[in-house]
């Protein structure tokens, strides 16, 4: 499943009413904690896109084979620049910066790989067999694992999407 951005921050809307219709399609409920991390992941990766690119991109959705229970979802966003993507280390008063961080803490894995003439940004969220509140995905990372440090800051609680507690402290 793809769905072709143009360079307009419109689009990102737009990315996230696709997204969460695929993943309905595919089982998974929006209220699920998967669902709302998924469509925020979304929402940060095609926006650097739009706005760090200013070239078109490509979102996919993949859901990998086996128990849907226990499935890992891919989200992948491509592009036509060259430039790699570099998280950045924002100050307390800085209102950007922070997406690659989140997707860093809200993601099982994530990266990032030439394709053709740009590149590919990547991530990945296992559907956990338990339900886990939104609260302990938030302070735990997904599926319980420990909350990540990133360039020695460690990410945790900074706001709330769609009942979603997510961000960096």
């Amino acid at each position: 499943m793809q769905l072709e951005i143009r360079p307009d921050p419109a689009e990102v809307g737009r990315a996230r009413r696709w997204a969460r219709s695929r993943l309905a399609g595919l089982g998974i409920a929006a209220d699920e904690p998967l669902a709302e991390n998924l469509v925020l992941l979304v929402s940060e990766l095609v926006t650097n896109a739009v706005v760090h690119t200013g070239c078109p991109a490509v979102l996919r959705l993949f859901l990998s084979a086996g128990p849907v229970g226990a499935a890992t979802v891919r989200l992948e966003v491509a592009d036509a620049s060259t430039r790699a993507p570099v998280p950045r280390c924002p100050g307390d008063e800085s209102t950007g910066g922070r997406g690659l961080a989140l997707v860093d803490g809200l993601a099982d894995r994530w990266g990032w790989c030439p394709e053709g003439v740009g590149k590919r940004i990547w991530c990945e969220l296992d559907r956990c067999a338990t339900t886990v509140d939104a609260a302990e995905t938030a302070a735990a990372g997904n599926c319980g694992r420990a909350a990540p440090a990133y360039e020695g800051v460690a990410y945790g609680v900074y706001g709330v999407y769609g009942g979603l507690a997510y961000g960096a402290v």
